[in-house]
Formats: C-alpha cells, structure tokens, sequence
C-alpha cells in the first residue's frame, strides 16, 4: 500500500471540557496517512491522478480551525470521516497532538485508523 501523509500540521481550534477552553483558542498538531495507489499519478505525472495533500490540508485546516468539540476523540473521528468522504480515502491514520494538556507530558493525543466501510453511507459532516 502506498501512503501520502501530513506531517505537523498545526491548527488553532476550540477544544476541551473546561471553561477557559471553550473561550480560548488552542494548537492541536495533526499527522495524517491516507493510503493512496500512486501508480497512475507516476505514470501521468497529473495532480487528478492522486489525493491532492493541498487541498487535504486547507480542508483540515478550516474544519478544524472551526469546529468546537469537547473531546479530542470526538475531533480525531471527526477529522477522518473528513478524509474518507470527502476525499474518496479507503484507509486513513489521523494522529491529534495537543501538546500541554498534561503538566509534566509533553505530549498527549489519539491516534486512530479508519477505513471506507466505516463510514459507509456518510457523506455530510454535522459541524464545520
């Protein structure tokens, strides 16, 4: 299987269950794998041809920098539905940072892989 992948993409969203979370903008750090055949992509050297990672990220960026959930899990599943309807993605791996949520942590998060099946029959999101 062949992989395109995201790295480090920081966006700044509403995320938590706390007041001051809910009024305060923090970073979360995305790391995203989407499974990709990229042979005709190679052959045809044509960006139709593959998962466009630009449009990828600025649809990330927006939904996320939009959205307003409590729980990160609730935004990590959110994220991958995304990339699989929206981007016809059979699999995807969606790694969430939010770095400093845990004094003495570095880093805490979720990482979660999805596949086409999973969202059968879903084509719109609820939030942004």
């Amino acid at each position: 299987m062949d992989k395109i992948f995201l790295s480090q993409l920081s966006v700044e969203c509403i995320v938590g269950i706390w007041d001051w979370e809910r009024r305060v903008k923090q970073t979360v750090i995305l790391d995203v794998e989407m499974a990709a055949d990229i042979r005709k992509a190679a052959a045809t050297d044509h960006i139709d041809d593959t998962i466009d990672y630009k449009r990828v990220a600025k649809r990330l960026l927006a939904f996320v920098g939009e959205s307003q959930y409590q729980l990160v899990e609730t935004l990590t599943e959110a994220i991958a539905r995304v990339i699989v309807t929206e981007f016809g993605v059979s699999w995807v791996k969606v790694r969430l940072n939010k770095r400093g949520a845990i004094r003495g942590a570095r880093d805490v998060g979720i990482e979660i892989e999805r596949r086409a099946e999973d969202y059968a029959g879903v084509t719109q999101q609820t939030q942004p």
